[in-house]
């Protein structure tokens, strides 16, 4: 289980408060204004922001005194994902010395054959698909997802939600799914927190 209790981080003068539990393979989806604080959540989930003060348990171990490598989290943000002046292929394999089925997960992604393209020259959805592939082999305990899909159209934003919804399955991940959009909460959430009034509740 994934669990952040009583946590809070305070910036200009205004103090964020979050609480969210989360069992292994489900999702959360995190709701909220532009400004409210989702993605200070993630940040703090990730160890890019030290906390004031709380605390985010995996599975009762400690994670918010630990580095960010040590966190075993993966993030997808909205914007600036991949390296342009690297292959598809590169994109997905850096960082990592085992060698993974690109092909495969090129294919769970609509992008088949895409290996030797340059990520300079894909479309924003492309890129937010690779971006994507990069993540989930990384097959981590946490992902977390910063609104990845807005780049992409109706069709391919839903078979990315469905693969979204699988793999949280098929790897027991616990995801925390940042997004405006309540339709997509509607499809693959299990739980429902909104940011209201710099405070993260259940919907």
């Amino acid at each position: 289980m994934l669990s952040v209790k009583h946590l809070t981080y305070s910036y200009l003068g205004i103090t964020y408060r979050y609480d969210l539990e989360l069992e292994a393979s489900q999702i959360a989806a995190i709701l909220g204004k532009s400004g409210s604080g989702k993605s200070t959540l993630l940040d703090l989930l990730g160890g890019f922001l030290e906390p004031q003060s709380g605390e985010i348990l995996l599975d009762g171990r400690h994670l918010e005194t630990l580095p960010v490598s040590q966190r075993n989290i993966a993030i997808l943000f909205q914007h600036n994902n991949l390296f342009e002046h690297l292959t598809v292929a590169q994109n997905l394999t850096i960082g990592l010395n085992n060698k993974p089925n690109i092909k495969s997960i090129l294919t769970e992604v609509g992008l088949e054959g895409y290996e030797d393209r340059f990520a300079s020259q894909l479309s924003g959805g492309e890129q937010q698909r690779v971006a994507l592939a990069r993540t989930l082999l990384r097959q981590s305990h946490i992902l977390l997802l910063d609104e990845p899909f807005s780049a992409l159209d109706s069709h391919n934003r839903h078979a990315m939600l469905d693969l979204i919804r699988r793999i949280t399955d098929e790897q027991k991940l616990h995801t925390v799914f940042i997004t405006h959009n309540l339709e997509d909460s509607r499809l693959i959430a299990d739980k429902c927190y909104e940011m209201k009034q710099h405070q993260l509740v259940a919907c």
